[in-house]
């Protein structure tokens, strides 16, 4: 009587496997990566750390874990990094920007991560029937003020058109290509226990402003979204030479899917100080009102950088003198112990994990 009882009151696992595709397999946290690894790598012919894979003429793909872009070695020995991306934020038009300009500097990101220069975007565009033509004007020069920006070039794309209310006005696909100079050499591989973690600015304005419009809530003193380049902040930060380990962006997920894919693909464990990290009144008003965590809150412009020990310190000072970043912070270390496991200080001075998102905190929000 008492197993049955104990199976009773038993809690359930979460499911693992879906006959259908759900939004959580977009969201940036474990569904995501399920699927990532289970389905699309396998079916690739790609390995999380697969050996050196060559194609012709010479070029290969250079092994190590997944990073927001791939790296490829040329015949010459030059490196290039090569990301794609697709993007249908709803809406298009937010506080501090728009599904072009979002693009853009998403794709500069991705690249700038592995330490690249951004050289050249593709876009290719999905449009829905009966999308006013003053809409993409808008779209479209504001991706060409956002190339001008970040210094790279739209070089070519397609269009596409589908029937009315298939596509939701507008969606977008980019795909770039940068050169990462000699000797710089980042990656989640090189992530080591006593790393410094350092973050490039406060979290959670890009969800929030996407949040703010899309459920028409006026939130008192809501900041405008993150959403800016990256990559003159990462060619500065470059100057730590070998010192600087690994480069991540917070988008779907926020920080706390970054730091946990980080966590699980070098096999580390990493220790955060909740009191140490930026969050604005803002959005800590907004996400106590909405129920949310900012640590799981998406962003367009920030960054964590896995530093060694030695050079944490002028890793912040180049940091705080980027206008990229704004309340740079030191909010934790990698250590030996717990590896794949994320453990945050709170204020209070326990401890908690802090997982992957299990679902979709907030969809289309890139």
């Amino acid at each position: 009587m008492a197993e049955k009882e104990e199976q009773a009151f038993s809690c359930p696992l979460p499911i693992a496997e879906y006959e259908r595709v759900q939004l959580a397999h977009g969201g940036g946290g474990r569904m995501m990566r399920q699927l990532v690894e289970g389905f699309f790598l396998p079916a690739f012919g790609i390995g999380k750390t697969a050996t050196q894979q060559s194609f012709q003429q010479g070029a290969c793909l250079l092994p190590g874990p997944a990073h927001d872009s791939a790296v490829i070695q040329l015949a010459d020995g030059q490196r290039l990094a090569f990301t794609t991306d697709s993007f249908v934020v709803s809406p298009l038009f937010f506080p501090g920007g728009d599904i072009g300009r979002l693009a853009v500097f998403g794709t500069v990101n991705d690249l700038a991560m592995a330490g690249a220069k951004p050289c050249w975007l593709s876009a290719a565009f999905i449009l829905e029937e009966g999308l006013p033509m003053e809409t993409l004007e808008r779209v479209v020069s504001s991706m060409q003020e956002s190339a001008q920006q970040a210094g790279v070039r739209i070089v070519t794309g397609d269009t596409k058109v589908v029937d009315r209310g298939k596509a939701d006005g507008l969606f977008l696909t980019t795909a770039g290509v940068g050169l990462i100079p000699p000797g710089v050499e980042i990656s989640p591989a090189r992530v080591r226990p006593g790393d410094v973690i350092l973050l490039s600015g406060d979290l959670g304005r890009h969800g929030i402003a996407i949040l703010s419009v899309r459920e028409g809530l006026e939130l008192e003193g809501v900041l405008p979204s993150d959403c800016a380049p990256l990559a003159d902040l990462v060619e500065a930060l470059t100057v730590l030479g070998p010192d600087l380990h690994c480069l991540r962006d917070l988008t779907r997920g926020g920080l706390a899917a970054a730091v946990n894919e980080i966590a699980l693909d070098a096999r580390v464990g990493i220790d955060l100080e909740e009191s140490a990290i930026p969050v604005s009144t803002p959005v800590a008003g907004a996400c106590e009102l909405l129920g949310l965590d900012p640590f799981y809150v998406a962003n367009e412009g920030r960054l964590i950088a896995f530093v060694a020990a030695e050079s944490a310190g002028k890793a912040l000072e180049l940091m705080q003198a980027h206008p990229a970043a704004c309340q740079p912070a030191q909010i934790g270390q990698v250590t030996g112990e717990h590896p794949g496991l994320v453990q945050l200080c709170t204020s209070l001075g326990g401890g908690r994990l802090l997982d992957l998102p299990a679902g979709e905190l907030l969809p289309r929000i890139c």
